[in-house]
């Protein structure tokens, strides 16, 4: 917080704060990774009415801070519920959510400060994109990179193709693992002079 008048001086009291684009939850367009890329307000209101699947990785994750998810796991996922199709947001679910509010256990890092974070596998990413060719992916975790991926690839693989990433999701656990759609215009978007869009926490 920054104070910007004072009751001696002003005659009023005056903070300000700021906040990152990337904070609670929120939306990365391809423009966060690519200089060629568009940036949230240039995608059409049908684009963002999307149905989701949700894959639950709660498990693997408590066992594993670091887990990333895999083709294995899609595929599993797959023979109990369908083939992912390709306008799907994919949402990973790693029970991340629960720990909002504890700094500490959320971003879970280490001596380094490399956060110890589930997240997308390379190659589960590129399965996702190429043979399923999804339309967005999301997580409940900081990010949908793992902690220890410092070139961020899930991001740059996904939104090199124009979808979305979406990050610090939260009640994943209310959601079906099919049959739910997203429509992101119900979520507050707020364009500042500089066409950067953010989006206001949910949580």
């Amino acid at each position: 917080m920054t104070t910007l008048a004072g009751l001696q001086y002003d005659g009023y009291y005056l903070r300000r704060f700021s906040l990152g684009e990337h904070s609670a939850t929120h939306i990365n367009g391809p423009i966060s990774f690519h200089s060629n890329g568009i940036s949230i307000d240039e995608y059409s209101a049908q684009s963002l009415v999307v149905p989701a699947v949700v894959i639950d990785i709660c498990k693997q994750a408590a066992a594993n801070p670091d887990y990333l998810l895999t083709v294995a796991d899609i595929l599993a996922w797959e023979a109990e519920f369908g083939t992912i199709s390709a306008e799907n947001v994919l949402l990973l679910y790693t029970g991340s959510q629960t720990k909002w509010l504890d700094k500490n256990g959320f971003l879970n890092q280490d001596a380094g400060r490399n956060m110890q974070i589930p997240g997308f596998g390379n190659d589960a990413t590129q399965f996702l994109t190429t043979e399923r060719q999804i339309a967005q992916v999301g997580i409940d975790t900081d990010g949908v990179d793992s902690g220890q991926d410092n070139n961020l690839t899930t991001n740059r693989l996904v939104l090199a193709k124009q979808p979305i990433v979406l990050e610090n999701l939260t009640n994943l656990e209310q959601l079906p693992p099919q049959g739910t759609t997203i429509s992101f215009p119900s979520w507050s978007l707020v364009f500042s002079g500089c066409g950067v869009v953010l989006v206001l926490p949910l949580r």
